[in-house]
This record gives C-alpha cells, structure tokens and sequence, in this order.
C-alpha cells in the first residue's frame, strides 16, 4: 500500500517507520526541513518500545504535491495543521483514496471536513505511546499500547477492517470500531486531565498524580470533560471516570504530554483542541468548565511569549 503520513513529529514517526519496515511505501511529509533532510540522508531512527534501529527505505519530503497520489493518507499533524494537510490531501488523492486522521483533542473530522468531502474520512485513536521527539530525524516512543479506528460516520466496513488489518500486520495492536466516537471521547478526558497541568505545573505525568493539589485540579479538569461528553450523548464505557483516568496515567509516569513538550521547546501548543475545547462543549450542552477555562488560559498567556 502507498501511504503517506502528514506530520511526522514523534507519532508520524513512529507509523512511518514502523509500517516502512512492513513493506508498504512511505512517504514522510513534515514542513521540519531538517528532519526531512536528516531522513532522506540517513534514514528514520526509532527508539524505544518497537527496538532500537534506523530505518532508511522510505521517502521524505516537505512538499505533499511530492508524494502524488496515494492509497492512504495518515494525518498526525497537531490539531491547527489538519485543515493544510486536508487541503494537500485534496489536491493528489484519487476517489477511492482514504484519509485517516489520528489527532489529540477533538474537532478533526470537522476541519477536514471544510476541504474533503467526509465519504473518504475515517477516524483514529493513538493510546500509550509516550512519544517524543529526541532530534531531527530521531524518534522515541515508551510503548505502543493501540490504535482504534473507525469510520467518521460510523459502522463496521469493509475498508475499515481492512486498515485494522494494515496496522496489525505491521506490529501495531489496532482494532476497528463501529462507534470511535466513543473511543474518542475516552482518549480526551485522559488528554484533558494530564495536557494542560503538566504544562502548568512543569511536570511528568507521576509527578502531576503523586501531587495531592496538581491531581485534585487535574481531575478536576477531567470530570467537566466527562460530563460535557455524557451531556452530549458519548456512550462511555465506564461510569468512574477518576479510576479510567488515573489507570490510564499509571502506565507512562515518566512522560510528558505534547502540550508540557511544546513548552518546554517554546513551541505554540494545541491547547485550543483539548483544555480549552471544553468550555466550548460544556457550553453547547448548558454545562460550565471553570478548571479548564482557568489552565486554558495560563496556557494561552504564556504562548503570547513564544
């Protein structure tokens, strides 16, 4: 399969390389200069929970237009990139072309949705990898605990269960889902609990819950997403949120969430996908969100200096 994957930060790059080493064609699209030169003169480098190695039999460019058409786009760029890279998308892909987003936060399908029509789009959820960026053309990932996918408008299809198979056969641990809606919603409350505190309060995510006051404001956090979802009509899973939320950290207490990494590096994060999405649903379903207002804003003051 020809597969080009749209923001290779950490996540992109780990897919890149790992489905590059099952064969498939890879194109690694970034608008990171020198870590597309870095991968085109010496290879991608993972390291981590998927071994330690270089991988060199992919293609790497930071022009989309490069890669020409493609059976599957993957796009894992951060929130406030997916409308460009759908607009790339647009430009190249055939009728029977797919794209899978794989986002934190929420609102992906809908920025596709302004260049794409919907029909090609299918949903994705990346839990538990820890990933990060260790330089140009380097990345390290502390697990890969799965990829949940799903159609956009849901249902079980045929080409659904076909890129389950694609993940599958490469190593991942992926699973196909009628509703991703669900799956969606179970992933941002953990996102909401640790992205905004960690990056407020400077720490890892063991940090952030061994601390009585940073996880009373965490959770505190999470629960307004949680509700603002089951306002909304999300079907969860589990009726504690606190015991998901805290088993979903306990997994990964050395690392840090994207936002607290962006920064640490002065990088503009996507707080505007996570934390400071929920006043904005909490609001469409009467429902107010103090602690995520209080950190989306911190997070927002502090940007104004990067």
């Amino acid at each position: 399969m020809k597969i080009a994957i749209i923001g290779t930060g950490a996540m992109g790059s780990v897919y890149a390389g790992v489905l590059a080493e099952a064969g498939h064609e890879i194109w690694a699209i970034d608008s990171w200069a020198d870590h597309i030169e870095q991968i085109k003169s010496n290879g991608l480098t993972l390291e981590g929970a998927s071994g330690n190695r270089t991988i060199t039999n992919l293609s790497a460019t930071t022009d989309a237009d490069d890669a020409a058409a493609c059976d599957l786009y993957i796009i894992a760029t951060k929130a406030d990139g997916v409308g460009a890279a759908a607009q790339a998308v647009a430009r190249n892909m055939r009728e029977d072309s797919l794209i899978l987003t794989i986002q934190n936060g929420l609102g992906a399908g809908e920025r596709i949705a302004k260049f794409i029509d919907t029909k090609n789009v299918l949903l994705g959820v990346a839990e538990g990898f820890g990933a990060s960026m260790k330089g140009p053309g380097h990345a390290h990932h502390n697990a890969m605990r799965q990829i949940r996918i799903g159609e956009m408008n849901g249902g079980l299809t045929e080409r659904l269960q076909t890129l389950e198979s694609v993940w599958k056969e490469a190593g991942f641990n992926a699973n196909g889902f009628a509703d991703i809606h669900q799956l969606i919603w179970e992933k941002y409350i953990c996102n909401v609990f640790l992205s905004a505190p960690c990056a407020v309060f400077d720490c890892t995510i063991g940090e952030l819950v061994s601390n009585p006051d940073w996880r009373k404001i965490a959770l505190g956090c999470m629960r307004e997403a949680y509700q603002a979802g089951k306002a909304k009509g999300i079907n969860f899973s589990f009726e504690d949120a606190d015991h998901y939320a805290l088993k979903f950290a306990a997994v990964m207490p050395d690392a840090s969430p994207s936002l607290r990494l962006d920064h640490v590096a002065r990088r503009k994060s996507e707080i505007d996908a996570i934390n400071g999405m929920v006043p904005v649903v909490s609001a469409e379903v009467g429902l107010s969100a103090p602690y995520n207002e209080t950190l989306a804003a911190v997070i927002r003051q502090r940007e104004e200096a990067f």
